[in-house]
């Protein structure tokens, strides 16, 4: 049992998508600080600083009218948090943007490489050798020939 899961850790694959969860875990965290820290502030200076995450509605239970979503939640109060949800599509859309367009600009790079790969010259072919026919007569020839 233990060398058929040594089996199965070693295998390519299993590691490259090892490999690919930890950069993408790394990877989230650059983006989310991207959006977070450099696209949210720009888009909240043409938006006036639109924030909805503390929009709620109280379904159960008492709050202050202006009581934030946390002090509504600490309250025990239950909500309705339609403002968190609002701005978790908002930042999703946000991220998926960076991504594609991150993802786009290194599918680029790629396809330019490939391309310069393919347009470089490649080293002239060797001249075919002889035959074994060919070989074979020359054989009998000097055969022969003794």
């Amino acid at each position: 049992m233990f060398s058929e899961f040594k089996t199965f850790i070693a295998r390519g694959n299993v590691m490259d998508m090892a490999v690919g969860i930890i950069i993408g875990a790394a990877f989230t965290a650059i983006v989310t600080s991207l959006v977070g820290d450099l696209i949210n502030p720009i888009i909240g200076l043409f938006t006036g600083g639109m924030n909805f995450t503390n929009n709620y509605l109280v379904l159960a239970g008492d709050v202050p009218a202006d009581a934030t979503l946390a002090a509504a939640r600490e309250a025990g109060a239950s909500v309705f948090a339609y403002g968190a949800f609002i701005m978790a599509v908002i930042n999703f859309l946000i991220v998926a943007w960076v991504v594609f367009l991150m993802v786009k600009a290194v599918n680029a790079v790629k396809d330019a490489a490939k391309r310069e790969e393919e347009a470089a010259p490649e080293a002239p072919a060797a001249p075919p050798g002889p035959t074994q026919e060919e070989l074979l007569a020359e054989i009998r020839d000097l055969l022969k020939a003794r």
